[in-house]
């Protein structure tokens, strides 16, 4: 019921009252079974949709709130993770300025996608779900207007009921004031007594056409609009629906293709970097000082005893082998000779000290082979680093070295001693070395799981 006035008077109180008196009345009646109740199964049929659709259209409204508060979030955590990288992104690397550009561009993509949503999705949600409160308060409306009709059409035929009783006048008793009354009296008591009968009976009748007419332009408007409403549903959540895949969809692919671009310029910064650490072979010969265990490097090396290795016309002038040293006279470089027996004779006849290490680019000299790597060779101990797998380990993180049991791993120094941590090696395997010439399977792993060799 509406609520009232500051203005509403008396009496509109007291019949406002009167009708909440009169339908709790009649709803007691009608559960008692002393009176009947107007029923309409379609009706309540569609009243049960309508709740339905109301409760499945707020769920769906709290999921799509809850859905853009994560895109949002989202957004938010994708932003800092992205602007970090930015951050460590040093000026000179390669690709700097795209980093940068895809970083913005993947912000605003967020935040386009984030507004679409609700643009599309939200507002049209909440468009759909502002028509419910009108029909819901019309349909309360309509269940207080035919309680008011049942009970005119109760009234009305008590009413009725009464007019046939006092049709049989033997049965009548005598009031005590017609019986008080003079004979000339009698005739007007009378007339004024059917006068208030048939008087009662036209307020019930007039009662009774205003209560149904009220409670039919009520009913008649719900009738049509409650199935309408019902079957909307099925246009609107395909409207929904649609709208959301297809801006994920969207989405997605513009920010996969942000995703590659980044992808692109990472890898290429590290075959940049890769490639800047990688050197050629050098071979220095120089005679070695006997009989001391260890050599002193020599800051005064000369440019002719450099020779490269990878230079086909070098090679043929070094005398490095002999009949009696090596069983394989066809290898041509030095990953195909052996490096345990290998030495070298200069024209002089004295013997060269020949031996292998990795170290930073542009070292001082050292005698022997260089390998601008990260050392697996020990010049002073003249002996390799190089260790075989006990067991099989299986790689937990994309810089570890995954290795079989047997397999020889030819040691590297850190590039940055600090990151060493106690028990673990870094390494290449001396297969994918030999086969590839390249350090890009190099990772760490545990020295317990091998022994030096």
């Amino acid at each position: 019921m509406a609520e009232l006035g500051k203005g509403v008077s008396a009496g509109k109180l007291a019949s406002n009252v009167q009708k909440k008196l009169t339908r709790a009345q009649e709803k007691v009646m009608q559960k008692l079974g002393k009176a009947d109740e107007t029923k309409d199964l379609a009706f309540e049929e569609g009243v049960i949709n309508f709740n339905k659709q109301l409760a499945e259209g707020s769920k769906l409204q709290r999921d799509l709130r809850a859905y853009l508060a994560a895109v949002k979030a989202m957004q938010e955590s994708s932003t800092r993770l992205q602007k970090c990288l930015e951050d460590m992104y040093e000026p000179e690397w390669y690709g700097s300025d795209d980093v940068e550009s895809i970083v913005e561009d993947s912000d605003l993509l967020w935040t386009d996608f984030h507004q679409k949503l609700v643009d599309h999705a939200l507002i049209s949600m909440d468009t759909y779900l502002g028509q419910f409160p009108d029909i819901r308060a019309r349909i309360a409306k309509r269940d207080r207007k035919l309680v008011d009709f049942d009970s005119a059409r109760h009234t009305f035929a008590s009413v009725q009921k009464s007019k046939k009783k006092e049709g049989i006048k033997i049965t009548k008793p005598v009031s005590l004031l017609e019986r008080a009354a003079p004979g000339w009296a009698q005739g007007i008591l009378s007339a004024h007594n059917v006068a208030q009968t048939n008087l009662s009976r036209s307020q019930a009748e007039d009662e009774l056409e205003r209560a149904q007419k009220v409670f039919e332009d009520i009913n008649v408007d719900l009738q049509e609009e409650l199935p309408s409403l019902w079957n909307s549903r099925v246009g609107f959540y395909v409207n929904t629906f649609q709208s959301v895949a297809g801006l994920e969809e969207k989405f997605h692919r513009e920010m996969g293709k942000l995703n590659q671009s980044l992808n692109d310029t990472l890898v290429k910064l590290e075959n940049q970097e890769t490639s800047r650490s990688v050197q050629f072979f050098h071979l220095i010969l120089e005679p070695a000082l006997p009989p001391p265990p260890k050599v002193t490097p020599s800051k005064e090396l000369k440019q002719e005893n450099i020779i490269n290795l990878f230079d086909d016309a070098s090679t043929p002038g070094i005398s490095v082998t002999s009949p009696t040293q090596f069983d394989s006279p066809g290898a041509s470089n030095l990953l195909d000779m052996d490096l345990d027996a290998l030495s070298a004779v200069t024209p002089g006849g004295a013997t060269t000290q020949v031996c292998v290490l990795w170290v930073e680019p542009n070292p001082s000299p050292i005698f022997g082979f260089y390998i601008f790597f990260n050392g697996i060779y020990d010049c002073h101990n003249n002996e390799k680093i190089q260790v075989q797998a006990t067991h099989d380990y299986a790689a937990n993180d994309s810089d570890e070295l995954e290795m079989k049991a047997g397999d020889v791993v030819l040691v590297m120094t850190y590039d940055n001693p600090d990151d060493q941590d106690d028990g673990w090696l870094m390494g290449v395997k001396q297969a994918e070395w030999v086969e590839r010439k390249s350090l890009s399977g190099k990772g760490v792993f545990p020295e317990n799981f091998t022994q030096k060799i």
